[in-house]
């Protein structure tokens, strides 16, 4: 059975799909869109840009589950088009559409470097440490939680893309203020997962981050956190996707493998302080209902994880009746023998 997942992150001034990383504040990101969607095995993680202030250089670097097998140029209106989809109130003139690893490295290594329009695209593997010292190299400066949340994701995927952008390059190009470019990849990877907790990187811990995220799946997904237990992550719709909708998002470039029908869209908006936001999304796209606490980064891997809900304390119950019974059965034997 093929099993198809997709994931769309759209932000305000808040980075979607990675940390900021600036040489000074001049660049104020406006919006950015994320989909990071999977079939058959690959996902494709489509990420646009649309950026003010944009006469100085400024770069994102973005966790991903594995090592890209593809970086192309993303389509021209998939993200708009589901966006259109699920927030008819914010966008109601529809957008005209056409017919048509392993143990982290000591050192950074660089595996991919792509020029898509004024971006540079570079696909980094290696260790929190060796990640902060190689973008620093590239000229940025990164804020002081930078180590913590560079650990955070390297322990799970020593894979990072860097994206930074070339203002001169985009003059003459005719890119301005306020225009996307996406960036498409496709990485062979187990299940789907959406990098949350990176949008607070160098953010107060007090600053609001907000996003929303898009599931299409060929099932209802499980995910952790549960959207429903986890305050700051709230589920917003959830059915099946319509045969109109898919149809659209197959026309587009680079979308022709997507399912045209029998899909499920889920979509859940982020509404947390940076603070707060200590979790990824981890979805489970096969169907069993086992989303991994791993890739969630609420457990590390080998631990136990155990959510923060009321089953928590029913856990805690069932192990402490447990104990107790095993203590009266001791008791009980000891009584015997003593009685004989």
């Amino acid at each position: 059975m093929v099993t198809g997942a997709m994931t769309v992150l759209a932000a305000g001034p808040a980075l979607a799909c990675g940390g900021l990383i600036a040489p000074n504040g001049a660049v104020n990101l406006v919006r950015t869109s994320t989909l990071a969607a999977y079939q058959d095995g690959v996902e494709h993680y489509v990420t646009s840009f649309e950026f003010a202030g944009a006469g100085t250089k400024f770069g994102s670097i973005i966790p991903l589950p594995g090592v890209p097998s593809r970086v192309i140029k993303g389509g021209d209106w998939t993200l708009q088009r589901l966006a259109i989809e699920t927030q008819p109130e914010e966008l109601p003139v529809p957008v005209a559409l056409s017919d048509g690893e392993t143990t982290a490295a000591q050192s950074a290594e660089v595996l991919i470097e792509k020029e898509i329009a004024a971006l540079d695209v570079t696909v980094v593997r290696g260790g929190g440490d060796a990640i902060g010292k190689w973008a620093k190299g590239q000229g940025f400066n990164l804020p002081p939680d930078a180590p913590e949340v560079l650990d955070f994701y390297a322990d799970r995927s020593p894979v990072f893309m860097a994206v930074s952008f070339d203002p001169k390059r985009a003059e003459n190009q005719g890119i301005g203020s306020g225009d996307g470019i996406p960036v498409h990849l496709a990485i062979p990877t187990d299940n789907p997962w959406v990098p949350l907790r990176i949008l607070g990187l160098g953010k107060q811990s007090d600053e609001r981050i907000e996003a929303d995220v898009y599931l299409l799946t060929d099932k209802a997904p499980a995910m952790l956190p549960n959207p429903i237990a986890e305050e700051g992550l709230e589920l917003k719709q959830t059915g099946p996707a319509s045969d109109l909708l898919l149809s659209d998002l197959r026309s587009d470039r680079g979308m022709s493998w997507l399912p045209s029908s029998d899909m499920w869209l889920t979509y859940l908006q982020v509404d947390s302080s940076a603070g707060s936001l200590s979790y990824d999304l981890a979805v489970d796209a096969s169907g069993q209902g086992e989303p991994s606490e791993v890739d969630a980064g609420l457990a590390r891997a080998g631990s136990v994880y155990v959510p923060d809900d009321g089953r928590a304390a029913t856990a805690l119950a069932w192990v402490l009746a447990a104990v107790a019974v095993v203590l009266v059965i001791k008791l009980a034997n000891r009584t015997i023998r003593v009685s004989a």
